[in-house]
């Protein structure tokens, strides 16, 4: 069973800086393109980042040059490092792990909240 342990989410002022870690288990890490997402109140999920297993990146525009993913396959952990926080970041921030072969295996974590206010 995959299960995924997300942390890092919290309360922080605008302009500061919080890093989300996802720890997960049950599947072989390795392989997945993991992924951070997010869904603010009244509002559907949205892509925030993505990493291959070749450690290729891609970034919604709204967090370029602000937001940083990166993986650690000898941890099976993904983070988000995340700078220069603006209270529109603010959202539950979902942890993904997507890998795509003869079916889309696709698992999520439960979600750590981000709130950006003064």
């Amino acid at each position: 069973q995959v299960q995924f342990v997300e942390s890092g989410g919290g309360l922080v002022q605008p302009g500061g800086s919080l890093r989300l870690s996802c720890a997960a288990s049950g599947l072989i890490f390795r392989i997945y393109t993991m992924g951070w997402y997010r869904q603010a109140p009244g509002k559907e999920r949205e892509l925030v980042a993505t990493i291959t297993d070749k450690s290729n990146t891609n970034y919604t525009d709204s967090v370029k040059g602000r937001f940083t993913i990166s993986r650690d396959n000898a941890k099976n952990a993904v983070y988000l490092q995340m700078n220069s926080l603006k209270p529109e970041d603010t959202a539950v921030y979902y942890c993904n792990a997507r890998y795509y072969s003869t079916w889309l295996y696709d698992h999520w974590g439960q979600g750590t909240q981000v709130t950006v206010s003064s």
